[in-house]
């Protein structure tokens, strides 16, 4: 391997590490946390706790990107204040409602705005992402912006469906072995497509690189 690519390979792993890294403190500090015989009290505060380091964690994670990575996207930017925002509430008013609700908040706002933006015919992905996947076409970013927003819309409500049908550590878990896997899909289905409209075939892994903020 290359020097370029393994630097490739190295910001591939810190994005995910940056996207996913706070979600597995919020599930550890919550299972060190939660009592042996589950009663609401402990219940409450162990997922307060958790909320707390997932705050932490989050901000650590964007101060992060841009130490290593040397930018930070509008996209991760929008999703960290909402984490912020939203765990503040769930710690405020004990109600773990507030930091469940984000994901559907930041899914939603997502794919209203990237399937606004094409209808307008905006490719608003790359500004959101602050990315330039050398060769792309305009066709070829608006396709991909409406793709992305399709998907966010159903990732919102694939969250609100296991929100009401899960426990919080199911819904918690749901997170890492549901969500984790689809956006990694999702993103390599959009590769032979971005391909055929410029994206040149070395440049590919750079998709995988710029994918948006989905934990």
């Amino acid at each position: 391997m290359g020097e370029s690519e393994g630097r490739k390979a190295a910001s591939s792993w810190l994005n995910v590490a940056v996207d996913y890294g706070p979600l597995l403190v919020f599930l550890g500090v919550y299972r060190w946390k939660s009592p042996a015989e589950p009663n609401a009290v402990s219940e409450l505060a162990a997922i307060i706790a958790g909320t707390g380091a997932f705050m932490i964690a989050a901000v650590a994670a964007l101060a992060i990107s841009k130490w290593r990575l040397g930018k930070v996207s509008p996209m991760l930017w929008f999703s960290t204040a909402l984490i912020v925002g939203f765990g503040s509430l769930t710690i405020f008013f004990g109600d773990p409602t507030f930091v469940q609700l984000k994901p559907t908040i930041i899914y939603a706002s997502f794919g209203v705005a990237l399937l606004g933006g094409f209808m307008m015919g905006k490719a608003l992905l790359r500004i959101l992402l602050e990315a330039a996947f050398e060769g792309l076409t305009e066709e070829g970013w608006l396709k991909l912006s409406r793709n992305w927003g399709v998907f966010f819309l159903l990732l919102a409500g694939l969250n609100e469906t296991l929100r009401a049908q899960m426990d919080f550590e199911g819904w918690l878990w749901a997170k890492i072995w549901v969500f984790l896997p689809l956006t990694f899909l999702f993103t390599f289905s959009q590769i032979p497509m971005l391909l055929k409209h410029g994206l040149s075939f070395e440049d590919r892994d750079e998709v995988l690189n710029d994918e948006p903020p989905t934990s």
